[in-house]
């Protein structure tokens, strides 16, 4: 028996070599093994800048309505018994204008204490005649 004293056990030791052999020879498995599928992508067709060069100034009609109920077209003041004669009012304007195949922007100037239904009025006339582009002027500024 060996009863010696102050001998000293070896404490046990972890060699890391082979574990990372293994973790390496897994990776390349995993690498080699693993199919990569291609994400399929979103076909789009941009847009190139062959357009025609834009109108200077679109075709306008301007109609003013007014507190009293008067109505103009371009300046030109126009007497009516209903929308549709409005409507063909709109039709003569554009063809005194010269433009008459052309639709044109609709500006209504409408007074601050004009009607609202004078304002139909000339939106409803506007459709009837076909002109589907249809704006309303402001002024800015103070009150008076």
């Amino acid at each position: 028996m060996n009863f010696r004293k102050g001998q000293r056990r070896e404490d046990p030791e972890i060699n890391l070599i082979p574990f990372i052999d293994v973790l390496l020879v897994i990776l390349i498995f995993l690498m080699v093994s693993t199919t990569y599928s291609k994400f399929t992508e979103l076909q789009i067709t941009l847009p190139t800048a062959e357009a025609q060069k834009a109108e200077d100034k679109p075709f306008e009609l301007n109609v003013t309505v007014d507190a009293k109920g008067n109505y103009t077209i371009n300046g030109e003041p126009v007497s009516f018994r209903d929308v549709n004669g409005f409507a063909q009012a709109m039709r003569d304007a554009a063809t005194k204008a010269g433009e008459a195949g052309k639709s044109p922007v609709v500006i209504v100037n409408a007074d601050q204490f004009a009607m609202h239904q004078m304002v139909i009025n000339v939106m409803e006339a506007a459709r009837i005649a076909g002109y589907e582009k249809l704006t309303f002027a402001a002024q800015t500024g103070g009150s008076k």
